[in-house]
């Protein structure tokens, strides 16, 4: 008994050789999938990780009741920015635009707060001038038009009528 006992303590087990190159393969695929996920994700929210491709110009209006950040900045229908920001300085609002690159904004352009259908979101209208000097990114549009409140059209209508 004492020599099976020896020899099964001598026999020893080699384990497989390991190749890394399976587990390498799944890594590098799970980081793969991971940035790709990341990519989506900040792309289908609408975040932006750098403003490269645009450039910023402001308009200073009296009234922009509803504009929002995000908002669609549009020339005849087509849209070729958004609102990156509003400010209050003093009693005027001032808006600043990010703007296309490919998209040149003259100085004599017009600014207008429109809302799309009866009831629908604010968004900012170009209307485009004659001028041949085009804004510089950081310019202020000097021409706008500020919102028309339809409630504030009505009330003065009211007002009118009881006198």
């Amino acid at each position: 008994m004492q020599e099976t006992d020896k020899n099964q303590s001598k026999v020893e087990f080699k384990a497989p050789k390991k190749s890394l190159k399976v587990e390498f393969y799944v890594g590098l695929f799970t980081i793969i999938g991971l940035v790709s996920m990341a990519y989506l994700a900040v792309n289908m929210g609408g975040m932006r990780l750098t403003d490269s491709g645009y450039y910023i110009v402001k308009a200073e209006f009296d009234n922009i009741s509803g504009l929002e950040v995000g908002a669609a900045v549009e020339i005849a229908g087509v849209a070729i920015g958004e609102v990156s920001g509003v400010v209050l300085d003093g009693t005027v609002a001032v808006v600043s635009l990010r703007i296309h690159d490919s998209v040149k904004i003259r100085e004599d352009d017009i600014a207008s707060i429109r809302t799309k259908g009866i009831i629908g979101d604010r968004y900012l209208k170009i209307i485009p001038g004659g001028a041949d000097e085009d804004l510089k990114p950081g310019d202020t549009l000097s021409d706008t038009e500020s919102v028309v409140d339809l409630e504030e059209i009505l009330g003065k209508f009211i007002h009118r009528m009881e006198d």
